[in-house]
């Protein structure tokens, strides 16, 4: 199986609503069986809490349920568990790298690598704006997720 884990800040906006509309994509394109999803932050603010109501409702808006997360605290182990760890932004890239043990063959990136196309880089911070920043969030992870399936579809299945 395929494992792909989502990183931001606390686990609450970003990674989940990424993590989410993956899962979707996954399950639309009839893989769930062969790539697995799981999110957390850098930080363990939010532990054990669902994701925002705000990223929940706009992520609903599109048929995508977020309801079944909780937020957890990226590891060291997770660098052997998963295939595909991926930073919403720079600075959550930076901490990856700092994090990851020299014998890890897990890929880190940004998420955003996958959607070149996307206008911009990286997934920005919705948590102190408005229902439009969640939903700039959900267009910048509709393109990564679709860009994302389809080189693990071309490179790992």
């Amino acid at each position: 199986m395929v494992k792909v884990l989502f990183v931001c800040t606390g686990n609450i906006c970003r990674s989940p609503t990424a993590e989410g509309v993956f899962r979707d994509r996954v399950r639309q394109a009839g893989l769930a069986g062969l790539i697995g999803t799981d999110s957390a932050g850098t930080h363990s603010y939010h532990v054990g809490e669902a994701p925002d109501p705000r990223s929940q409702r706009a992520a609903k808006a599109r048929g995508v349920d977020l309801s079944d997360l909780r937020a957890r605290k990226v590891t060291a182990a997770d660098f052997a568990d998963f295939d595909y760890i991926l930073a919403m932004d720079g600075g959550h890239l930076a901490q990856l790298r700092r994090m990851a043990p020299p014998d890890s063959r897990a890929t880190v990136a940004l998420f955003l690598d996958y959607a070149p196309d996307a206008p911009k880089r990286e997934v920005p911070d919705p948590y102190y704006g408005e229902g439009l920043h969640f939903t700039e969030v959900l267009d910048l992870c509709e393109a990564g997720a679709e860009g994302l399936l389809e080189a693990i579809r071309r490179d790992r299945l």
